[in-house]
């Protein structure tokens, strides 16, 4: 909130409130006369448009609230009864959201003739409950403009909340790595039956991850991906696409197909390496690049540090073919200083006795295939490695409130 001497520029709020078709969403900016709120206020009180006429909130008729308050419709109004909606109940709410926010102190009164609002409003064609429109509207109003003038969410808690929140609206989770460690369940089978059977096994849990194993992908190609997300549609889904050639246009076939991560493997030409990890991060998954069969990849993460190409996971794996040799995990640390944000998976015959020992060496993600997919009880099996991680279902009793 600004102090007392502080006349509010140029301040930006937004709130979301109620549940249904009255459901609320406020977008407002509010600040001076003399400044850019000014003008866009003057701009959209003189400048129309079919359907989306801006009218001046009012308490009751011939009763403009203070500060000035110019509501915008977002929704075209296409008949009387969509305008009498925002004309009465969302007109009236935003004017005493407004005003009340004055008498309350969240607004400095000294400055309610100084400063102007305009709040940007939805309603639904659908909402019917003038109360719930009236009441929701006043409530996201009155939020909308605390957090304008406590200049809320800040840079932290914008980085903090993207990685674990979720659009109330949307209607799924899309899911992303910011808590380790992880489990990673891999399926390697080419029994698709199998793996949705399984996959609807498994739990719920937000340190789980769903691998479709090379061999699957090989089979069914990454339709795959969405038959998986049919069945645990909330998922973060791994492709191991182990891409060793056309790396973004591998890296678009996986985000095309909704899946979370794709898998490059560290013996590509470091060209295509890069690539993978350009097109993963266009288009908001994750690239991670898999060790399998590099002795060494302490020298190809310097080089992809030095054009500014490095992966978001990088899995030291040892192969089923080879899993009478040790795990190779020695180099964690090594990579962790190089690359201090990327994520350390380990993968290749990881047992439950072998989860405290990675998780000490720095892992942070473990890959789990036939301990977890070749159980007799499969949602058992994945339960006690979460336990052995140590890492419990986040956000389970959280309140999503903001202040």
């Amino acid at each position: 909130m600004p102090k007392e001497t502080e006349l509010p520029y140029f301040e930006i709020g937004e709130a979301l409130i109620g549940a249904g078709a009255e459901l609320a969403h406020v977008d407002l900016m509010i600040g001076a006369k003399n400044g850019p709120v000014g003008q866009a206020f003057a701009t959209g009180l003189t400048q129309l448009s079919a359907g989306h006429t801006p009218l001046l909130s009012v308490i009751r008729p011939n009763l403009p609230t203070k500060p000035s308050t110019l509501i915008v419709p977002k929704v075209t109004l296409k008949k009387g009864a969509d305008t009498a909606k925002i004309f009465g109940p969302a007109q009236s709410a935003v004017a005493k959201a407004v005003a009340d926010a004055v008498e309350e102190g969240i607004i400095p009164k000294k400055y309610a003739d100084e400063i102007v609002i305009v709040a940007s409003v939805f309603i639904s064609p659908d909402a019917e409950d003038y109360n719930k429109i009236y009441r929701y509207n006043y409530g996201a109003t009155k939020l909308a403009l605390k957090r304008a003038l406590d200049k809320f969410p800040n840079v932290d808690k914008v980085l903090e909340e993207s990685n674990k929140s979720t659009h109330a609206i949307m209607g799924f989770k899309v899911s992303r790595l910011w808590n380790p460690p992880y489990l990673q369940v891999a399926f390697d089978t080419t029994s698709l039956d199998f793996v949705l059977s399984a996959v609807k096994m498994l739990p719920q849990n937000d340190h789980l991850l769903i691998e479709a194993g090379t061999p699957l992908i090989k089979r069914f190609g990454t339709d795959v991906i969405s038959k998986i997300r049919e069945v645990r549609p909330d998922a973060f889904i791994v492709a191991d696409l182990k891409t060793l050639d056309t790396g973004n246009l591998e890296a678009r076939m996986v985000a095309d197909a909704a899946g979370d991560a794709v898998v490059v493997s560290a013996l590509a030409p470091v060209n295509t390496i890069a690539k993978v990890i350009d097109e993963a991060h266009k288009t908001g998954i994750y690239a991670i690049m898999d060790t399998l069969n590099l002795k060494d990849p302490i020298p190809l993460l310097k080089e992809l540090k030095e054009i500014k190409a490095v992966p978001d996971v990088i899995e030291l794996h040892r192969g089923i073919d080879i899993e009478t040799t040790e795990h190779a995990w020695g180099s964690i640390g090594e990579i962790k200083k190089i690359c201090p944000k990327t994520f350390i998976a380990v993968a290749g015959g990881v047992k439950l006795d072998a989860v405290p020992i990675a998780i000490k060496a720095g892992a942070d993600i473990l890959v789990v295939g036939r301990a977890i997919t070749g159980s007799k009880d499969i949602r058992t099996a994945a339960e006690q490695f979460i336990a052995k991680i140590g890492n419990p279902e986040i956000d389970q009793f959280r309140v999503m409130t903001d202040f």
